[in-house]
């Protein structure tokens, strides 16, 4: 026996050195980091893991699932190689060690986990020790890659932003779950931003789950009790009839609520059952084995209405084309049954509802978040650390790519609709804004302005548009407005653009062979371009060059870009339709879509009309789609005053995923039957709806309308001595007039990589209090806006955060920071606040944005504190202030002298104003002034470019 034992002990060390002979050394250095190989003991295999130094406070890792680091182009970065970096690397025993001037990182040799550290030596952020890093061979298309999972943990104050675009009305993602999966209002960003000021961009552009990666559970994986109390389902009853739901016409037992995607109704809904016009309730109880908080994620089209425990607590509606996400939470005591009814009326022959659910975090799942990406290589991120949030999102620009300034009009307001049908129609609204001084910049021409079988063609139908670039002469000579045009990359089978691109093998052809039909007409076989294929985007873009910019063209709106070739379907289903991409599998590259699209168009007219800032407008973007000039909007969105909160959430997270360009449809997109054909109290409803719609509106980065019928026009709306209209038309001025403002946010943000929309997070990092604070944000350095989102509120809470006080923008009352009010809300006003050492540059009075220059400009200070504004300017419409044509005015307020100083004017441009007058109004705690721009101010300042100081 202790010979057996012996050999055996021998046998072990024989083998355990063979090992370790055959391992790879532990490490080698390369030329920007170093590669670090684990030991085969702990994880199995020889994995290695790379760091590479990109600057002093960006490290990206890439982590392999063995031996080899595959060398990969990147479609999201586009930094390049810096030659003056350095940094050490110190090996020890245990552990692997990469230390610059700003951030360390350690990696552990036996498990490859890294962690990082701050110049201190102060834990900031590391990879789960245990499990954390998981890679599962997987195969696509032939090609084997990998399931890729990373896990991170961190401390419990944390706090976790960014993430792109969401309805679901989250603003801290700590304990949530993200997907990342393009879809209409679902736009994927997978950039993660920290309240600790780091960030973490995931370099991968697959389906992939952030946050709490865990899957979501089916319905049946509860406790379910029946309406009678038998255990094991719910009580599903159907009627026929949505105005006597009582008549029941079906009455069965469920444990699966599971239609979140098209045609799956069809399947799961009984026969019999007429979702045109029927209702359907689920009633019973349900328990949990688990205590805490759990997650009902609803997918929703039509109208649903949830109670828990005898409480409504989910009212909302969709309409069904367009299925929405919601989420309950809701805390479950262990093994307490909940009674529970889930009412659905459906909407059409097509309707969705699903129902999964999360259970509760542990306490140490709470402090950790992860990456779970369907296909790829190897796990790829890169880690950026700052001084605070801005210099993260700075450092997510230096990987990604800066973001151009959008032309100046683009800032003015938009007025859009679904859709303008004819030349006549863009003509005479843009007419009647002009007899009316409503302002506007920008008229956008919707979908369909083609012939009806002819989408991809990108030709006028001449029936409906007989000369558009004499109708685009108009409106810039006689209205001085610009047009934005809907395109979209579809094409109908058999048309001459279709069989160009097929020839050429550009074209998905999945569609094509399922002869899927669209909604238009008699509905027409269709599909969509290959964006992935270099060849195939600059044949888009020659196509719609010659259709179509070469009438004269502003701007462009790229709708459907997720790909939506075919709405509401599973990822598996976009996948195969997508197959194969130029570069590889769809599986792998399934997200990425949207950014190269953009990328084909903005590269396409730079090349073509270098003097011209290219604009697009997408309903999708990717990481980097900011560098293509893209702005994106929330999709189709409903008219609800759930949606409308939800927006803000939507448009706050969307910008601190590094995108500074965001708007959405004022008014909703789609419309409640009640709004359609209103009665007097619902068209009351419709009115007030759209005037706190346009009041949040007029502060996000994009100032647009768009919706279908009822018409977006204000004047649609309400007539003008109705309080809708009076507000409407108040906050368009506004925006006109904080133009100087503005345009000075999109200057910073192309040269400073600032945010325009800010979570409070960003600016009161120090004060606990905004974590979760995701109704209200920060519009630039100096405003805190406070949307209205309830019908008939006339008072709103909010938090005033910590800072040296707070101005209501309208009186000029003071107000101490820190402290939770209950502001005053009356149907015309969005409550606004000034944080106190502010200067706010207000401009001219204006109908469009180049109608004159700002020879005058009212300068608002709100003491309290020092201030400091950047007042920036260029040529507004071109690309020379990349070359250093453009000016800066530096003006500062000193609180212990009461001086402002405008230092002298710096840099300079064609066209640049020598001479301006400075209106200076000075906004203290004794001293308030209301809002009133047609005053002189206290002082008034000549000023010409020399440095001025004035004291008070």
């Amino acid at each position: 026996m202790k010979l057996r034992t012996l050999l055996s002990g021998l046998f072990n060390i024989i083998v355990i050195n063979t090992l370790l002979a055959a391992a790879p050394p532990a490490y080698k250095t390369t030329p920007d980091g170093v590669i670090i190989y684990t030991d085969p003991l702990v994880t199995g295999t020889s994995n290695a893991v790379k760091l590479e130094v990109i600057t002093d406070n960006i490290i990206r890792v890439i982590a392999a699932p063995e031996k080899d680091i595959t060398s990969t182009e990147s479609l999201i970065t586009v930094y390049k190689k810096r030659p003056d970096l350095f940094w050490n690397v110190i090996p020890s025993k245990e552990s692997i060690t990469v230390k610059t001037k700003r951030l360390t990182a350690v990696v552990d040799l036996k498990t490859g986990a890294v962690s990082f550290r701050d110049a201190k030596g102060e834990k900031i952020l590391a990879e789960k020790q245990a499990l954390g890093r998981h890679f599962e061979p997987a195969v696509f298309d032939g090609k084997r890659c990998f399931t890729l999972e990373q896990t991170f943990e961190t401390m419990p104050d944390d706090a976790w932003y960014g993430l792109g675009q969401h309805q679901d009305g989250i603003y801290n993602y700590r304990g949530q779950q993200v997907q990342f999966f393009q879809n209409n209002t679902e736009v994927a960003i997978p950039f993660l931003i920290s309240r600790k000021n780091y960030g973490i961009l995931w370099d991968n552009y697959s389906l992939t789950t952030a946050g709490d990666t865990r899957p979501l559970h089916p319905l049946a994986s509860l406790q379910l009790f029946s309406k009678q109390g038998e255990a094991g389902w719910l009580t599903a009853s159907y009627s026929n009839d949505k105005r006597h739901p009582q008549q029941v016409n079906l009455e069965r037992a469920e444990t699966s609520i599971d239609m979140p995607f098209l045609g799956d109704s069809k399947i799961q809904l009984p026969a019999g059952f007429t979702p045109a016009t029927g209702v359907v309730s689920w009633e019973g109880s349900v328990a949990s084995y688990l205590t805490g908080l759990h997650q009902f994620r609803f997918t929703v089209g039509g109208s649903l209405k949830v109670w828990l425990n005898g409480k409504l607590v989910l009212d909302h509606w969709r309409k069904a084309w367009n299925p929405a996400p919601v989420l309950v939470p809701f805390y479950l005591n262990k093994g307490e049954k909940i009674p529970v009814k889930i009412e659905w009326t459906p909407e059409g022959g097509e309707s969705y509802l699903s129902l999964k659910w999360q259970e509760p975090l542990s306490a140490a799942a709470q402090n950790s978040f992860g990456f779970l990406s369907e296909a790829g290589r190897q796990i790829d991120y890169y880690f950026i650390y700052g001084n605070d949030m801005d210099e993260v999102i700075s450092g997510y620009r230096d990987l990604t790519g800066k973001a151009p300034i959008v032309p100046k009009w683009a800032l003015g307001f938009w007025q859009s609709r679904e859709r303008y049908k004819t030349q006549a129609e863009i003509l005479s609204t843009v007419d009647e804004f002009r007899k009316r001084k409503i302002p506007i910049d920008n008229i956008v021409l919707d979908w369909s302005y083609w012939k009806e079988a002819g989408w991809g063609s990108q030709e006028f139908d001449e029936t409906r548009f007989p000369s558009p670039d004499s109708m685009i002469n108009v409106l810039h000579q006689k209205y001085n407005t610009h047009l934005m045009i809907s395109v979209w990359p579809k094409f109908y089978e058999g048309i001459p653009t279709y069989n160009e691109f097929d020839k050429k093998g550009w074209l998905y052809k999945r569609n094509i062979a399922d002869s899927q039909r669209d909604w238009i007409g008699k509905g027409y076989v269709s599909t969509f371009y290959d964006a992935f294929n270099a060849e195939a985007r600059k044949g888009f873009w020659n196509l719609i060059s010659d259709k179509i910019y070469s009438k004269g063209i502003d701007a462009w709106w790229m709708d459907a870009s997720e790909p939506d070739i075919l709405s509401n379907v599973s990822p598996e289903r976009r996948k195969l339709q997508m197959t194969p991409t130029a570069l590889g599998p769809a599986a792998e590259y399934l997200n990425a879509y949207p950014l190269q699209n953009a990328k084909g168009i903005y590269e396409g007219q730079r090349s073509q009309d270098p003097d011209k800032r290219v604009f697009l407008l997408t309903r999708s973007g990717y990481a980097g789609s900011q560098r293509y000039a893209a702005a994106i909007w929330s999709g189709d969105i409903g008219a609800t005053w759930r949606d409308l909160k939800n927006q803000i959430t939507a448009g706050v997270n969307f910008s601190m995923s590094g995108l500074p360009y965001w708007t959405m449809d004022i008014g909703g997109f789609v419309v409640p039957e009640k709004f359609e054909n209103p009665n007097a109290e619902s068209l009351e409803e419709w009115r007030e709806l759209n005037a706190r719609w346009y009041q949040f509106g007029a502060f996000v980065p994009l100032f647009r309308a768009h919706g279908q019928f009822p018409y977006r026009e204000v004047y649609n709306i309400a007539p003008d001595d109705h309080a809708a209209y009076k507000s409407i038309l108040y906050y368009d001025n506004l925006r006109y007039r904080l133009l100087p403002y503005i345009y000075s946010l999109a200057g910073a943000a192309y040269h400073e990589n600032s945010t325009i929309m800010r979570g409070l997070v960003m600016d009161f990092a120090k004060d606990t209090a905004v974590a979760n604070t995701g109704d209200q944000y920060m519009f630039g350095p100096s405003l805190l806006i406070n949307p209205v989102y309830n019908y008939k509120q006339r008072n709103r809470e909010l938090y005033l955060p910590k800072c040296a006080g707070w101005y209501d923008l309208y009186s000029g009352k003071w107000y101490a920071g820190g402290q939770h009010i209950n502001a005053e809300a009356p149907y015309e006003r969005m409550p606004v606040f000034v944080k106190a050492g502010s200067i706010i540059p207000f401009g001219p009075a204006l109908q469009y944005t180049s109608q004159k220059p700002a020879d005058t400009i009212t300068l608002n200070v709100y003491a309290g504190a020092d201030a400091s504004f950047n007042l920036y300017e260029d040529e507004g419409t071109n690309y020379n202030y990349e070359k250093g044509a453009f000016s800066i005015i530096p003006i500062k307020y000193n609180e212990a002298t009461k001086t402002i100083t405008i230092d002298d004017r710096k840099g300079s441009f064609n066209g640049m104003l020598q001479n301006r007058t400075f209106h200076i109004n000075v906004i203290t705690t004794k001293e308030p002034k209301s809002l009133n721009l047609e005053v002189r101010g206290d002082k008034e300042v000549l000023y010409d470019g020399k440095k001025a100081v004035i004291k008070l």
